[in-house]
């Protein structure tokens, strides 16, 4: 008995490392999200590492969270690394091509709590209201990703991971638009003001007091 129930376990693991394994290990995720601003804008939240904390769905309110940047500030080869709590482990985010207004793309490295390598790839497309913004997401599975693939619907999470970061950028972006037309509206009326005090004619001036007969 004991050994025919071994024999049943030693075939069930069998059966289902095999399954596991024949699962695919590529995948593609993707998100796409139209925001009410100008492409410059949204690109230059992505482009530079230290503002990924206003958007990030992978940034964490844990004031203990250590981050350091290497390389240059933004752009090509800026590198953004993180250690946090279990939540937000350890990684590291480096820039690999920034074409202005166009696409931007990225290699994310996660070490801790489990280790994967994954490449972001976001593409802008100017239109009538602003930009369509378009968010990849690619990379490889592991054995234990494919196992926890089996009771858990990754694409699902990392699709809704995406569909915060674009929700938050959309916010990001669309106050800034905000912002910035109330910087033109003040820099507007200032200049008005001050033209209208220039043309503005100049009072009268006194007429020279009479001289006394001598």
């Amino acid at each position: 008995m004991i050994k025919r129930i071994s024999l049943a376990l030693g075939v069930a693991v069998v059966g289902s490392a095999a399954l596991v394994a024949s699962r695919p290990s590529a995948y593609r995720t993707e998100r796409t999200r139209n925001l009410a601003a100008p492409a410059e804008i949204p690109f230059a939240l992505v482009n530079d590492p230290h503002r990924w904390r206003l958007w990030s769905p992978w940034e964490s309110p844990d004031s203990n969270t250590k981050r350091h940047f290497d390389g240059p500030f933004a752009g090509p080869d800026a590198v953004y690394s993180w250690v946090g709590n279990a939540r937000v482990g350890k990684g590291r985010m480096t820039l690999l091509e920034a074409r202005p207004y166009e696409l931007i793309r990225v290699r994310l490295e996660r070490f801790q709590p489990r280790p994967s390598t994954s490449t972001l790839v976001f593409t802008f497309q100017p239109t009538a209201e602003g930009v369509t913004l378009r968010w990849v997401q690619e990379g490889h599975l592991s054995f234990l990703d494919k196992a926890h693939a089996l009771f858990t619907d990754l694409e699902a999470k990392r699709g809704a991971d995406l569909e915060q970061g674009l929700n938050a950028l959309s916010a990001v972006s669309e106050a800034e638009v905000g912002n910035r037309r109330e910087r033109d509206a003040l820099i507007k009326e200032h200049s008005e003001a001050k033209a209208r005090r220039q043309q503005a004619p100049s009072p009268a001036s006194d007429p020279p007091a009479a001289v006394p007969s001598p």
